[in-house]
């Protein structure tokens, strides 16, 4: 990236001559001297003056020297920079995630590998009524935490590698004073008469209710619906209805809901899944995120698991 004429004059001004400065480097003293003559002439100065046997370098070489002197060390700290780049100990990582997932997986995963590596510097989005898929395949982000619908391959899977995180267990969500809300657990077709709430997003959240409501042999009565668990929640505490709520959706603090775990044979789950453009799983800040979501997901899971038991 430097000019190699430049290391030629610096190995002369540490060797003294010419024949040594070409052993030095493996060349022979004509093409030394040949390759200094023509840097001379480009920098249009006087760069070598005859001593004897020996040369001297000018007042204008000696400058230059120091110089190049400043470009080798500059160039040795790049090199330094981008060996960090390319061992994943810096770059920068964007991730796309639905919103549960952001909140509870992703944000303190990249805590935890930014407290490790402080000079990974990240984006986190949740793009909602984006395609995430397109997101990643337009190169939008690197990493998009999706949920796929029940039996549904994910698109593009000869252009994206799935790297599934967690099983998510879908818990009811009822108001204080509901028949339910005294259970430790409920089985999803004891809940089939019930008025239902559409929560949370149209294109993942939705079709899990459909396809588990489906599996426990009943339609849904559906009256209500939001995105927001905010107010999803709202709705429930106010007696509108019940809704299925994600294990990694927060309850907000002042409203009269009870989050009821789901047993029995037809218990409603959702995968969590990150998909990234194949062949970019091997990029060190890649890698090292894709490792720090998986093991922020089973200390989550190992979590769920202490609490059951």
């Amino acid at each position: 990236m430097i000019d190699p004429r430049l290391h030629t004059l610096r190995v002369l001004h540490a060797q003294g001559t010419v024949t040594a400065t070409a052993a030095a480097l493996h060349l022979t003293p004509s093409t030394v001297s040949q390759q200094l003559r023509l840097l001379a002439a480009e920098l249009d100065v006087e760069l070598l003056r005859p001593e004897g046997r020996r040369v001297r370098l000018t007042p204008a070489a000696l400058t230059l020297v120091a110089y190049a002197d400043g470009l080798h060390a500059r160039w040795e700290e790049a090199e330094a920079a981008l060996d960090r780049h390319r061992s994943g100990a810096a770059g920068h990582v964007r991730v796309s995630a639905v919103g549960s997932a952001l909140a509870a997986l992703v944000a303190p995963a990249l805590r935890a590998l930014r407290t490790e590596v402080p000079d990974i510097t990240c984006q986190l989005t949740e793009d909602p009524g984006e395609d995430r898929s397109s997101l990643l395949l337009t190169d939008r982000t690197d990493i998009a935490v999706v949920i796929p619908a029940p039996g549904d391959p994910l698109p593009d899977e000869a252009r994206v590698e799935r790297w599934p995180l967690l099983t998510e267990p879908l818990d009811l969500l009822v108001a204080d004073g509901h028949a339910f809300a005294s259970r430790d657990e409920v089985e999803l077709t004891e809940a089939a008469a019930e008025t239902w709430i559409r929560a949370g997003d149209l294109a993942d959240q939705h079709p899990l209710l459909l396809h588990a409501a489906a599996s426990a042999g009943f339609t849904p009565r559906l009256a209500h619906g939001a995105v927001d668990w905010y107010a999803v929640a709202a709705l429930v505490g106010s007696g509108h209805g019940i809704c299925l709520l994600p294990r990694l959706a927060p309850l907000p603090a002042g409203l009269l809901v009870r989050r009821v775990p789901l047993a029995g044979r037809h218990t409603p789950t959702r995968s969590l899944v990150a998909c990234v453009r194949r062949g970019s799983a091997g990029q060190p800040v890649i890698a090292r995120t894709l490792t720090a979501l998986e093991t922020t997901a089973r200390e989550t899971a190992r979590a769920w698991e202490r609490g059951s038991r």
